[in-house]
C-alpha cells in the first residue's frame, strides 16, 4: 500500500533512520524538525499519516496532534506519537489528544511497518466518504449524510470468563452503552442470532476456537453479522507478534494485557467513531442518491453519479501523485440470453452479474451500470497491475459458475469482457476523465474483437482466456 508519510523529530539522525525504514517499503516520506513545520506542511499539502515526536519543539508532539484535530483538512489524518518515555502518562495523554496510536522508542521495524499499514487503509474509508459527499454536493445535493445513529454495542470475549468480566467492571462507567462478555465457545453463534451484532470487539489474542493462533479474529471478519465491527485485539506485551499477525489479519487495533483501563477506554471511543463513519460509508450516501443516482434493477450507481465521482478521483490523484483505474465491462452476447429466455432472464442475469461485480472488489472501488449490459468501475489509488489482477478476477467469478434462472431449471453460461485505462501516471494527470473512459471502451472493443471473455488494457496489450461463451 503507497502513502505519503509526514516523519517529524527534532533529531536529524532519527529522521534519517526512520525515512530509512518506511522509504524501503515503498512510501513517499516527507521530514520536518519541528511542530511549526509540521503543521505548515501538513495544512498546504495534507500527507496520509503523521507520525510525531512528543519532544518535538515549538509546539511539542501533544500540541501539534492537538492543532492537526482541530483544522478541516487534517483532523481525520492519522498520527502516530512516538515517545522515548514509555510511561502511561505519555500513552494517556497522546491518545488524549487524538492520536490513533503510541509508539516507544527505539521503533520496531516490524510493529511500526503494520500499524501504518493498518492506519493507511482505515484512512481510505474516510476519503472515500468525503469523495461521494463531494459528488453528491455537486449533484445538487445540499444536505450532508445523516449521522449513523443505530445505538452501539460493545462485545469482550477473553480466554476465561473473569477477565472479560473484569474488563467490562473496568470500563461500564464510561459508556452508557451496552457491554456484553461473551463466551470464547459461543460468540459466533451469540453474535449470528443477535439481532444487533457489536459495533467493537475486544478479544483476547489467545481466543482461539481452535488451534492456529487468532482464529476466531478471522472467523470474526469473515461472518456478515461481524465483518464490518471494530476488532480490537489484546495481546501480551511481549508477545509483539501476534499483534503484528493481529493487524494484518483485520484487527483494527491493539491493547496490550497490562494496558491500563483508561487506555481502554480511549481506543474503544476512538473504534467506536471509525465504525460509525465507515457505516455512514456504506449506507447512508447510497441512500441519500438513491432515486436520482442509483439504477432500480441492480442497485448500482448510475452513469449520472458515476462521471462526476470520477472526476473527484482524477482530482484526487493528481493532488496526492496517485495512479487510479477505470474499467468498462460489457457482458458477452447478452442479446442473444434476450432474445431466448425473454427479458426477464436478462434481468435476472444482469442483477446476478452486478452482485458479483460488487462482491470482488474493494468498498471504496465505485461500481455503476452505465448502459444496458455495460458497466463501469473506477478504483481509486490503484496500479496497473492491481488494476489488471481485479479485472481477471471479475472476468473469472463471472464465467466460472452459471446464473440460474428464477423459477426455472435453466442455468446460462454468462462472459465479460474488459476493457481498463490508467490514469494518474506518465503524464496522464490532465487527460480528461471522459478519455480515460473512452480508452477503456476501445480496449473493450479490442476484447470484443478478439474473442470475448478477456480482458484487454490500453490499446495494445491482450490477455486471452479460453474461447468465448456460446
Amino acid at each position: 500500500m503507497s502513502g505519503r508519510i509526514l516523519i517529524a523529530d527534532c533529531v536529524a539522525t532519527n529522521r534519517i533512520v526512520m525515512n530509512v525504514k518506511l522509504s524501503a517499503a515503498s512510501y513517499d516520506v516527507i521530514q520536518a524538525e519541528s511542530g511549526s513545520q509540521v503543521l505548515e506542511l501538513a495544512f498546504e499539502n495534507p500527507p496520509d499519516l503523521l507520525i510525531l515526536d512528543m519532544e518535538l519543539g515549538n509546539p511539542d508532539g501533544i500540541e501539534t496532534c492537538l492543532k492537526l484535530r482541530e483544522n478541516l483538512a487534517t483532523q481525520a489524518i492519522p498520527v502516530i506519537l512516538v515517545s522515548a518515555e514509555c510511561t502511561t502518562e505519555n500513552r494517556l495523554a497522546a491518545l488524549s489528544a487524538g492520536a490513533d496510536e503510541f509508539l516507544s522508542k527505539p521503533l520496531d521495524e516490524v510493529n511500526l511497518l503494520a500499524r501504518v499499514r493498518n492506519l493507511l487503509r482505515a484512512r481510505v474509508v474516510g476519503e472515500e466518504l468525503e469523495r461521494r459527499q463531494g459528488t453528491a454536493l455537486e449533484l445538487g445535493f445540499a444536505e450532508p449524510a445523516p449521522v449513523f445513529a443505530r445505538p452501539e454495542r460493545i462485545a469482550l470475549v477473553a480466554t476465561d470468563p473473569e477477565t472479560a468480566v473484569s474488563w467490562r467492571n473496568n470500563i461500564k462507567t464510561d459508556f452508557s452503552c451496552p457491554i456484553d462478555v461473551l463466551p470464547k465457545e459461543q460468540v459466533l453463534n451469540s453474535i449470528g442470532r443477535d439481532a444487533s451484532p457489536p459495533d467493537v470487539i475486544v478479544l483476547s489474542a489467545d481466543s482461539d476456537i481452535r488451534p492456529g493462533g487468532l482464529t476466531l479474529l478471522a472467523e470474526l471478519r469473515s461472518r456478515n453479522a461481524t465483518r464490518h465491527a471494530a476488532i480490537i485485539v489484546v495481546h501480551d506485551q511481549d508477545d509483539q507478534q501476534s499483534g503484528v499477525t493481529a493487524l494484518d489479519m483485520g484487527a483494527n487495533d491493539l491493547l496490550t494485557t497490562q494496558c491500563d483501563a483508561k487506555e481502554m477506554v480511549l481506543r474503544i471511543r476512538s473504534q467506536l467513531s471509525r465504525k460509525q463513519q465507515a457505516d455512514r460509508l456504506r449506507e447512508t450516501v447510497e441512500d441519500n442518491l438513491r432515486l436520482a443516482m442509483i439504477d432500480p434493477l441492480t442497485g448500482l450507481f448510475n452513469r449520472r453519479y458515476a462521471l462526476p465521482h470520477l472526476s473527484r478521483v482524477a482530482a484526487r490523484a493528481r493532488t496526492k501523485d496517485r495512479s487510479f483505474a477505470v474499467m468498462v465491462l460489457d457482458l458477452d452476447y447478452f442479446k442473444r440470453i434476450n432474445d431466448t429466455y425473454g427479458h426477464s432472464a436478462g434481468d435476472a442475469v444482469l442483477v446476478e452479474v452486478s452482485n458479483r461485480i460488487k462482491n470482488n472488489l474493494r468498498s471504496v472501488d465505485l461500481v455503476s451500470r452505465i448502459g444496458g449490459e455495460e458497466f463501469l468501475v473506477v478504483m481509486p489509488d490503484t496500479d496497473l497491475s492491481e488494476a489488471r489482477s481485479a479485472a481477471e478476477r471479475l472476468r473469472r467469478v463471472t464465467a466460472e459458475a452459471p446464473v440460474c434462472l428464477p423459477n426455472r431449471k435453466k442455468e446460462i453460461a454468462v462472459t465479460l469482457s474488459i476493457g481498463v485505462s490508467l490514469g494518474g501516471t506518465g503524464g496522464q494527470y490532465e487527460t480528461p476523465v471522459q478519455t480515460l473512459v473512452d480508452q477503456a471502451d476501445r480496449a473493450l472493443m479490442g476484447a470484443k474483437s478478439e474473442g470475448r471473455n478477456q480482458v484487454t488494457i490500453g490499446k495494445t496489450t491482450t490477455f486471452n482466456h479460453g474461447r468465448p461463451a456460446a
